[in-house]
């Protein structure tokens, strides 16, 4: 009961900063706006701001930036899924500026000690208490390994789990408690929206798990000459605590002092977009929050040529190898004016139902493509073709698709920074090659002819676990056949029994017959 009252009183402290901030209504449409009474959340308003933003998501935002660092968190876990909290919001989302303050240099000395298990000068020759970064989960120092490496040092903000079991905990109880009384709510399924928000949060929550993300970048990026990803020090890692090589680097943010240092930038801002489409499309595996502040100018190892390095890898977008080829025809298709190619490469996929029409669906392409043609290819955003393409998507009811959102996200965020970086970038030109390069290796003829040999090698791999369990399958069949062949005969028996049988002394020796068959 006390725990629900906490519930009660944290929730209300929550609603009146999100109507001071207009924000509350637009919030609880996740949880099915249409059966909450209006009446009530008007009163909430009163002591609301003037001059409000007249975008709600907008006001969601500043208000998730106003309630503290899990709630920023959260509303970027919620922009992750717009499969739940809908397209419009999960954009508005991805907007939130994850930057608090720091927590004191001698807390986060203690978590260091206290997850490593050893005292801070057996761990590192110099460490530097004033952190250099602070986020909404996590912040950063600099340091000297014992061997005299400079790193970066990430550690989680203190009690930061419980903060956020507190704030999920209440809306998990909020969800409950409006399924229980509404029918309507219950269909959205309010729990399983907080549950799901939580799950990608714990990953977060885990610094280990943003360690394999950079890691796995690393070696994908391995024969990149444009990016690379600093080293992890698995031996200083941790669930709350992340060890990276440091950053010899000018931060993309600086882009004064990347002119003064003689660096290329129109090479950065290709190398940028060439990078992220093929991380996307030949791995599947991309850094999905590249904004300047996580993005440096290196030089490479031999001191000639221009590298980029990318830091903070908790937010990743991953997309299997169909939504891949669905992606290269749409952009292909797109960049040679071939509608056919973008319309079918969404029905293959089952993006759009079959029972839609194919001819109107390519009608909605060409009203998308005809308008940029002859427009100078440095005018045409991807990103916001793509935004464009989903949205016209939505009436030949194609479900949201989180990932090509995320994806479609990341390409805006991208070509802001390399248009900022290069104003007279061409997007289309740079992105072709790594287009054209990917369709020839996996849609051309010889990769037609790969595929058939490897999925030929994976069932002839497969085969002795097939006839294996082919096997296992057929003994237990035999097995019971034997089986209803027995009971089949007791029961025959028994029914023998029963008609021989009569009298008292018939009774008492079928008894003792039918005790001994059983």
């Amino acid at each position: 009961m006390l725990k629900n009252l906490r519930h009660v009183a944290h929730l209300t402290r929550i609603a009146f900063v999100l109507s001071r901030h207009d924000a509350l209504m637009d919030l609880m449409s996740l949880f099915g706006k249409e059966s909450i009474s209006l009446t009530g959340l008007r009163m909430l308003r009163r002591g609301r701001k003037k001059n409000l933003d007249k975008n709600a998501h907008h006001n969601l935002v500043v208000a998730f930036q106003s309630l503290g660092p899990s709630f920023i968190k959260i509303g970027q876990a919620m922009a992750t899924r717009p499969d739940i909290v809908g397209q419009d919001m999960a954009l508005s989302l991805m907007s939130l500026q994850d930057k608090v303050p720091p927590f004191s240099g001698d807390e986060a000395v203690r978590i260091i000690e206290q997850e490593l298990g050893s005292p801070l000068d057996t761990l590192f020759k110099t460490f530097n208490k004033t952190p250099v970064a602070a986020a909404s989960i996590a912040q950063v120092h600099f340091a000297t390994t014992q061997d005299g490496r400079p790193v970066a040092i990430k550690v989680l903000r203190p009690d930061i789990e419980k903060i956020f079991a507190r704030d999920l905990d209440a809306f998990l109880f909020l969800a409950k408690i409006m399924e229980y009384f509404s029918v309507g709510i219950r269909r959205l399924k309010p729990t399983s929206v907080v549950e799901t928000i939580t799950e990608t949060i714990a990953l977060e929550l885990d610094l280990r798990y943003e360690a394999a993300a950079a890691s796995e970048l690393k070696d994908n990026s391995v024969h990149n000459k444009n990016y690379t990803v600093p080293d992890v020090d698995w031996n200083l890692t941790s669930r709350r605590i992340l060890c990276t090589s440091l950053v010899d680097g000018i931060p993309f943010s600086k882009k004064e002092e990347i002119a003064k240092a003689g660096y290329d930038v129109k090479k950065l801002a290709e190398g940028l977009v060439q990078s992220f489409l093929t991380q996307a499309l030949n791995y599947g595996f991309f850094h999905a929050d590249l904004h300047q502040g996580n993005l440096f100018a290196c030089v490479d190892e031999n001191g000639s040529g221009h590298k980029i390095t990318a830091i903070d890898f908790g937010i990743m977008g991953r997309i299997d190898k169909k939504t891949r080829r669905c992606l290269a025809e749409i952009l292909y298709g797109f960049i040679t004016k071939d509608y056919d190619l973008v319309a079918r490469a969404h029905f293959d996929i089952g993006y759009v139902p079959s029972d839609q029409s194919l001819d109107k669906f390519k009608q909605a392409i060409r009203a998308i493509g005809a308008p940029i043609v002859g427009k100078p290819v440095s005018e045409i955003s991807v990103g916001k073709l793509l935004a464009q393409l989903f949205e016209a998507t939505e009436t030949f009811n194609m479900q949201t698709q989180p990932q090509l959102i995320l994806l479609q996200k990341t390409m805006v965020t991208v070509e802001g920074v390399a248009l900022d970086m290069y104003p007279h970038i061409n997007m289309w030109e740079t992105a072709r090659p790594i287009i054209e390069a990917w369709i020839a290796d996996n849609l051309g003829p010889q990769a037609k002819i790969r595929d058939f040999a490897e999925n030929t090698m994976e069932m002839l791999n497969r085969m002795p676990k097939i006839l294996d369990n082919i096997e296992s399958l057929a003994e237990m069949a035999r097995i019971t056949q034997n089986q209803k062949g027995k009971i089949m005969g007791q029961l025959s028996l028994k029914t023998f029994l029963y008609g021989l049988m009569s009298g008292m002394g018939g009774s008492i020796l079928f008894y003792f017959l039918y005790k001994y068959l059983n």
